[in-house]
């Protein structure tokens, strides 16, 4: 039965994200690993209904300073050899892009996205994205787009919110998972670039938030359900 969804964490964090709300309230297993610790990830199995590869503060070159990244990089390509439904969420969306190729790191135009920011959809979003959504965003590496995935959308500094591998592999720059409460945690925390061209004020902050986050909870969800269905047997 494939009702267990390995999650990859990249730091200690309180696991009250809406990745771990939804695979508990819709039967799944989840199987989560803190490489980072000392976990391996083994190999894909009959049970594994699917993946995801949550966001960091690692970079996604960085396997000399971060070895454990390399674990992570065996699994990255042993799901995509054996079609296992994966989504990179930040962090995890550079790594696919990077172990498929494709250019990882800071723009050159220095800008970072911190707080929340409009997402648009490309003309090939198709049903991923219908219009314009506010997403809260963490980030200052930007992804090219590997070889042969669809451009799902951008937003105004990053061209590149979100691609597809076929039909089973998303990769997505902004952070739908994040909570209200984890959003305020991250923006409390001493590793927050408040200070760098782009991030917004903690006041505007606040206002986007109030104003955004219900309907960022459920376009996720009903992304969630489109990327890994139901446990089988359930």
């Amino acid at each position: 039965m494939r009702n267990r969804v390995l999650v990859i964490n990249h730091h200690d964090e309180p696991a009250d994200d809406r990745v771990s709300t939804f695979l508990s309230y819709s039967g799944f297993t989840i199987d989560r690993r803190k490489p980072f610790a000392g976990d391996t990830l083994g190999e894909p199995d009959g049970t594994l209904a699917g993946t995801v590869i949550m966001g960091g503060g690692q970079f996604a070159d960085e396997t000399g300073k971060h070895p454990f990244l390399n674990e992570e990089y065996r699994w990255i390509d042993a799901c995509l050899r054996t079609g296992v439904p994966m989504l990179g969420i930040c962090l995890g969306a550079q790594m696919i892009a990077h172990h498929l190729g494709a250019t990882v790191g800071p723009p050159e135009s220095g800008e970072c996205e911190f707080g929340y920011y409009r997402v648009d959809p490309t003309a090939a979003a198709g049903d991923f994205l219908d219009g314009p959504r506010w997403f809260t965003q963490a980030h200052y590496h930007a992804f090219g787009l590997p070889a042969g995935a669809v451009h799902l959308a951008r937003s105004e500094a990053f061209e590149n919110q979100a691609f597809r591998l076929g039909d089973k592999v998303h990769g997505i720059q902004f952070h739908p998972e994040v909570t209200i409460e984890t959003f305020r945690r991250w923006r409390d925390s001493d590793w927050a670039f408040h200070h760098k061209p782009g991030a917004q004020a903690p006041v505007e902050q606040s206002r986007l938030m109030m104003e955004h986050d219900e309907a960022q909870a459920a376009w996720f969800y009903a992304f969630l359900e489109k990327q890994f269905g139901n446990p089988e047997g359930a």
